[in-house]
């Protein structure tokens, strides 16, 4: 069945600096040091933005662990089709789990909101349903740490 997250962040820019934020490198990268993540790198080739990331197991309960060892390696692919619309998939590679669904930017009144929809789903019989609340702990702590950052991000624009 799977567990669906939604999460709106706001920012006080117009849609365009908002989108060109999220399909900047730059920002990624730094959104990727803000997360002190094990090792990162970030592309963006015609509108696609791949962040392909490696983090620390440390600190999840041992059932996880289990599943993942000491580091899980996360691949995010947001394929930004207009300024206002990305679809996204997140895998972990050879791991039976996704996240899929989309990015859409919103502007009103000179603020640009962000709704992150996705459906998170993980294969495993008798744990799935934890795994899927613990990645979706996981997506919201990520997604506090970019809103951060791209407060700051846009403030210095």
């Amino acid at each position: 069945m799977g567990k669906r997250v939604v999460k709106d962040l706001t920012y006080d820019a117009p849609l365009e600096e908002v989108a060109a934020m999220l399909t900047d490198p730059a920002f990624r990268e730094q959104v990727l040091d803000r997360m002190k993540v094990v090792r990162g790198e970030v592309t963006v080739e015609a509108g696609v933005v791949t962040i392909d990331q490696v983090q620390s197991a440390a600190g999840l309960p041992s059932f996880a662990t289990k599943l993942v060892g000491d580091e899980i390696r996360i691949v995010q692919v947001e394929a930004w089709r207009t300024p206002g619309h990305a679809d996204v998939e997140v895998t972990i590679p050879g791991k039976p789990g996704e996240m899929t669904g989309t990015a859409a930017l919103t502007e009103s009144g000179g603020r640009t909101t962000e709704r992150i929809e996705l459906e998170i789903t993980v294969r495993i019989p008798l744990i799935g349903g934890k795994i899927e609340g613990l990645v979706a702990d996981m997506l919201g702590k990520a997604l506090e740490k970019e809103h951060e950052t791209g407060v700051e991000w846009l403030a210095r624009r």
